[in-house]
């Protein structure tokens, strides 16, 4: 949230510096995200008098001007229509940079005539959007004087962070409130213009007692809508606000000033009364930013006898918008439930500096002053006559108590601060103590009275404080976070013990393995979009509350995160592609620790030994889960390959890594190309998930192998080439050839496979190497035929014949 200096010096009294009061906002947890001076970056701009206007000889559209600047005449050619001789504006001089035009002013010849700069319009210094012609100043403006020194640009602008629990400082008061608090000033009486009303009310009512607990409303007639007063329109100006006329920027300036949102009607387009209440399905609204938004029965809209003229608490509608031909208008004072509008605003999409103050919660109490401020200001600035103010439903004011202990400052906060001046620091806030309603009021004598754990009422414009631990937190960030005393924890005797647990050991295994084989670590959402969650089977768990409709879902598995992010990658040139997450997938049953990886792109890239690139495969995928598995602490001697992964995934190019036919340690291989598809993608792209939940643990006590001895004899290797039926896998080969003698046999590979000649169709041609390893002594002949002869009968079993 941006506001000026001087805007906030008319809420807070204060002789503090402007580096004093940021100082104190970050400090009160009110971070201020940088502070601008908007008339630097027009210091080079200079208020000129045109001495005079010549038509140019060479364009009908062109004049060229003798301007002065301060420093004598200089030649300008000017296209502007309003230029003539004697008028004062501001001019830019060569070197000057204009932000209207992102150009930087140098001397140029237009039409074979020499310019020495230009004179301005508002648009090109961003001062507003007019661009039909040069700023026109008083005839008496100091000639030579620098712009913003005349036009008063020189007021700081600040920028606050907003966090979303603190709804109050979402206008400058409730910041001048805070800064008073912390006594850097006094916070200035909320005054306004008296005026008086006559006649009935306008009609108005809330049938969405829900959605809207409170419509007030009130009308003025025979107004005169023009241009917003030039106080108001420099400090909108200043923070980034479009002025756009009397009557609206009386609205947004109220929003900014008090943190009120209001709208503002013409009357002469409504069609009979306004009611709040519930949109019908498909109703449609245009909005004031051009937009038609289709609505349905949970939204809660402003409308009359004809159609629907406001997203209530949201935008108002185009068609009833205020104009210059406006006369009378009808100013809304409402206070919408946030829940509803967070809601309506997820579901349209639809953002606006109203929605950001509704959904955190506008003060209730602040309809009846909040519409008399705007309706004093439209009557000051535009004239008319108010009719009586008309109140529909009861905003939600019930007083909410908190019997708090002033102790629990130093327990929870750690910062030990005397009572007496938390009860001044919470009353300075707004909050009230017994019978003392303010700092002002407060006395010794009428606080001793109090006994026992003070009963403090929340204000109504705190609709974040709920319980003891809030208001701790009020007066320890007041009094200063960075006065709370370093305290360490207590440490136990003797050696530290370790507090890793073994999910958290797993994990870290994991990821230095991953990061070890060159993946790169990506962090992603943990919520996705229904159209994301879908090619993954969907969510089973849904948001009801979604901060947007694009996060609402909740992971079914880590790759849509990888492969939107994959897709970011390529699209932005790179090559090769190779990210890994470890997070918790959410799945109907439990949560589940995963370890996710996605590899797009090159594997290899193209060179003069290899030819070209080469893309990653499913071999890729594989080997990569094995290792990951291995570094993880799985047996992978053990597992078995086992079909395919899933709908999403590639058929016959996917497979699954398991203990036994049940659990299942990991998927891999390559991705569906309808799931490419749905994330933009092209090629093929690889993928891995590692379920690590599923991992056995290691065992609680002693080790899970004995120490590493090398052997004292060497290994005998043995070649079989077995003929095998083509749909055989050779994984089930392979484990049944190893399976033969398990005293003797420690390993066994394929290190071939062929077809074609001298191979049957149907039928494949795979050769083994399996490794026997000797132990007391060496093996003779006959007991290596004799384990030969075994490993030809399992084969067998599946159907093997050995090849001769």
């Amino acid at each position: 949230m941006k506001f000026t200096l001087s805007w906030l010096k008319q809420h807070l009294e204060t002789s503090a510096t402007l580096d004093q009061i940021v100082e104190a906002l970050t400090r009160i947890g009110l971070e201020v995200e940088g502070v601008e001076n908007p008339g630097e970056k027009l210091a080079a701009f200079k208020i000129a008098k045109v001495l005079s206007a010549e038509r140019h000889p060479q364009a009908d559209k062109l004049q060229i001007l003798s301007v002065d600047a301060g420093n004598g005449p200089l030649q300008v050619v000017c296209g502007a229509p309003n230029a003539r001789a004697g008028l004062v504006g501001v001019f830019g001089a060569p070197g000057a940079y204009v932000p209207g035009l992102d150009v930087t002013l140098k001397l140029a010849s237009i039409r074979g005539v020499e310019s020495n700069g230009m004179m301005c319009s508002t648009r090109e210094l961003e001062l507003g959007e007019d661009h039909d012609g040069i700023i026109e100043l008083p005839e008496d403006a100091p000639i030579g004087t620098a712009y913003p020194d005349y036009a008063g640009l020189t007021d700081p602008v600040i920028d606050v962070a907003i966090t979303p629990n603190r709804q109050d400082c979402m206008g400058v008061r409730g910041i001048a409130r805070d800064l008073a608090a912390a006594g850097l000033g006094t916070l200035t009486p909320l005054t306004f213009d008296t005026f008086t009303s006559e006649g009935a009310g306008p009609d108005v009512r809330t049938d969405d007692t829900a959605g809207c607990p409170a419509f007030f409303a009130q009308t003025v007639t025979g107004v005169t809508n023009g241009e917003s007063p030039e106080w108001m329109r420099r400090s909108l100006i200043a923070i980034g606000q479009k002025p756009i006329s009397a009557l609206v920027d009386i609205t947004n300036y109220l929003m900014i000033d008090l943190g009120r949102p209001l709208h503002v009607y013409d009357r002469a387009k409504l069609s009979g009364g306004l009611v709040a209440r519930k949109a019908s399905d498909g109703e449609q609204v245009v909005a004031l930013n051009g937009k038609t938004y289709t609505l349905d029965a949970t939204m809660t809209v402003i409308a009359d006898d004809a159609a629907v003229h406001d997203i209530g608490g949201i935008m108002g509608g185009e068609h009833s918008g205020v104009s210059a031909d406006t006369t009378d208008v009808l100013i809304e004072c409402a206070y919408f439930d946030p829940d509803h509008i967070a809601r309506t605003g997820q579901k349209l999409t639809l953002t606006s500096d109203a929605r950001s103050r509704f959904e955190r919660g506008v003060d209730p109490a602040f309809l009846d002053d909040g519409l008399a401020i705007a309706t004093a200001l439209v009557l000051h600035i535009c004239g008319g006559t108010a009719n009586d103010v008309t109140r529909s439903g009861e905003p939600p004011l019930e007083p909410r108590v908190i019997h708090y202990d002033p102790r629990l400052s130093a327990d929870l906060g750690g910062l030990h601060v005397a009572p007496e001046r938390q009860a001044r620091t919470l009353l300075s806030l707004g909050f009230t103590i017994g019978a003392i309603t303010s700092a002002d009021a407060f006395s010794d004598a009428l606080f001793s009275t109090i006994e026992g754990k003070w009963p403090v009422t929340i204000p109504t414009w705190r609709r974040d404080v709920d319980g003891p631990a809030d208001l701790v937190e009020e007066v320890v960030r007041i009094e200063g976070i960075d006065n709370i005393p370093s305290t360490p924890l207590p440490r136990m005797p003797g050696v530290a013990k370790p507090t890793a647990t073994p999910e958290q050991k797993l994990e870290r295994r994991a990821r230095r393995a991953a990061a070890a084989r060159g993946l790169d670590e990506a962090v992603t959402w943990s919520f996705l979009s229904e159209a994301e969650a879908a090619p993954f089977g969907g969510g089973a768990w849904t948001l009801a509350n979604p901060i947007s409709e694009d996060l609402k879902v909740m992971r079914p598995s880590l790759l849509p995160g990888l492969l939107a992010a994959t897709g970011r990658n390529l699209k932005r040139g790179a090559q090769s592609v190779r990210l890994f997450e470890i997070g918790r997938r959410y799945l109907a049953e439990a949560e589940r620790a995963t370890l996710g990886v996605v590899l797009a792109g090159d594997r290899r890239p193209r060179g003069w030994r290899e030819g070209k690139a080469a893309s990653f495969d499913a071999y890729d995928a594989k080997a990569e889960v094995i290792a990951l598995l291995a570094a993880s602490g799985a047996p992978v001697d053990n597992l078995q390959v086992m079909g395919e992964a899933g709908d999403a995934w590639h058929p016959g190019q996917s497979g699954t890594l398991r203990l036994g036919p049940k659990t299942v340690l990991a998927s891999f291989g390559m991705l569906h190309p309808s799931v490419l598809k749905a994330f933009d993608l092209d090629g093929a792209v690889a993928a891995v998930e590692v379920y690590l939940d599923a991992i056995p643990p290691k065992r609680a006590t002693g080790f899970s192998r004995p120490a590493y001895t090398p052997p004292a004899l060497q290994a005998v290797r043995r070649d079989f080439a077995f003929l095998v039926p083509a749909a055989l896998a050779t994984d089930t080969l392979v484990r049944a050839v190893k399976g033969a003698d398990k005293g003797a046999i420690v390993s066994a590979r394929v290190f071939d496979v062929f077809t074609g000649a001298g191979v049957e169709d149907g039928h494949k041609s795979v050769a083994v190497e399996i490794v026997l390893q000797p132990t007391a002594k060496s093996f003779t002949d006959e007991e290596i035929k004799a384990i030969a002869d075994k490993v030809v009968a399992a084969a067998a079993k599946q159907g093997a014949t050995l090849r001769v």
